[in-house]
């Protein structure tokens, strides 16, 4: 709850109030219990190598799918070879091929991508973003 205390007077946020009671309510009537993952530690996101100031847009990269775990996609590409070298099957081979290919395309993307940021016009865009984020 919000209390602002001008000249001896508490003048209390309506909108903390109104929060603060339906979470009560919430947690009265159950609907807290047997919520997936309940008692179990949150997964969060260790971004301590990340600068501070980057930190909400590396966010919303990541939520909006933008960095897509290149390394990820290599290690799958190292799994494939070596099913291919072990596979005896043409269409096991043939389909094991036709995975190699879209995983190979899909990092070609992600690196495009990747360059379209290190334009002059993506960095003129990037230092706006960075000086908004460091004013607040």
């Amino acid at each position: 709850m919000l209390i602002d205390i001008k000249e001896g007077v508490k003048h209390v946020d309506l909108f903390s109030i109104i929060a603060e009671d339906r979470i009560k309510k919430a947690i009265q009537e159950g609907e807290f219990d047997n919520l997936p993952g309940q008692g179990k530690p949150l997964k969060l996101d260790d971004m301590s190598h990340i600068p501070k100031e980057l930190r909400v847009a590396y966010k919303v990269l990541k939520n909006s799918n933008m960095l897509d775990d290149v390394e990820q996609l290599k290690k799958d590409i190292s799994s494939i070879e070596d099913l291919l070298f072990a596979c005896d099957d043409l269409k096991e081979v043939e389909n094991l091929k036709q995975k190699k290919r879209e995983k190979q395309v899909r990092i070609e993307s992600l690196m495009k991508k990747r360059e379209a940021f290190r334009s002059p016009a993506s960095s003129f865009y990037k230092q706006k973003v960075l000086d908004h984020f460091r004013r607040e």
